[in-house]
C-alpha cells in the first residue's frame, strides 16, 4: 500500500464516519483487526458493532478530521467529534488515531483522547470528580460496552 493509497483509505473511513455510515466503517476492518482506546479494547467484528452503535445513537453528531500523516500502510489522523451524550450533554472530544493497514483493510487502530476531560463533559459531576481514576474508567467501559453489545476493556 503506497502513501497515496493509505491517504485514500483514511479519507474513505473518516468520510463514512462523517456520514454516520457504521456499516461502511465496519467493512474497512480485517476479520482479525484490533481496536483500542481509553474505553474499548476490541477485536474483529466487535469493532464494526461499536462504530455502528456509536454513530447510530449519536445526537447532533459531527466529525472533522485531518490526516496528519500517511505512509505506506499506516497513518495518523487527528479528529474532533461533537455530539450530545445521552441526549443532553454537549461533548467535544479531540482524538488522535494511529491506524495500520493490511492491504486495503484496517488491521490495527489505537485512538488516544483525554478520558478525564471527556468524562467531565459527558458525565457531569461524577466525571469531573472521578474521571482520572482507573476504577471509574473501567465502570464506564463496562456500561458502554454492555449498551453496544461488545466486550468491555479489562
Amino acid at each position: 500500500m503506497t502513501s497515496e493509497e493509505t491517504r485514500s483509505a483514511l479519507t474513505r473511513f473518516y468520510d463514512a464516519f462523517a456520514r454516520r455510515d457504521g456499516p461502511a466503517m465496519a467493512a474497512m476492518y480485517s476479520a482479525d483487526a484490533t481496536f483500542e482506546d481509553p474505553v474499548f479494547r476490541l477485536k474483529g467484528a466487535e469493532i464494526g458493532r461499536m462504530w455502528t452503535g456509536l454513530v447510530g445513537r449519536a445526537r447532533d453528531f459531527s466529525v472533522a478530521y485531518t490526516i496528519a500523516q500517511a505512509a505506506s500502510g499506516r497513518g495518523t489522523v487527528e479528529w474532533t467529534a461533537r455530539y450530545l451524550f445521552t441526549g443532553d450533554r454537549p461533548v467535544v472530544n479531540v482524538i488522535v488515531s494511529e491506524i495500520e493497514f493490511d492491504g486495503e483493510q484496517i488491521s490495527r487502530q489505537v485512538d488516544r483522547f483525554d478520558f478525564p476531560r471527556w468524562a467531565a463533559q459527558a458525565l457531569g459531576t461524577p466525571g469531573r470528580l472521578f474521571g482520572r481514576f482507573g476504577w471509574f474508567q473501567r465502570a464506564v467501559s463496562r456500561r458502554v460496552a454492555r449498551r453496544l453489545g461488545v466486550t468491555p476493556k479489562s
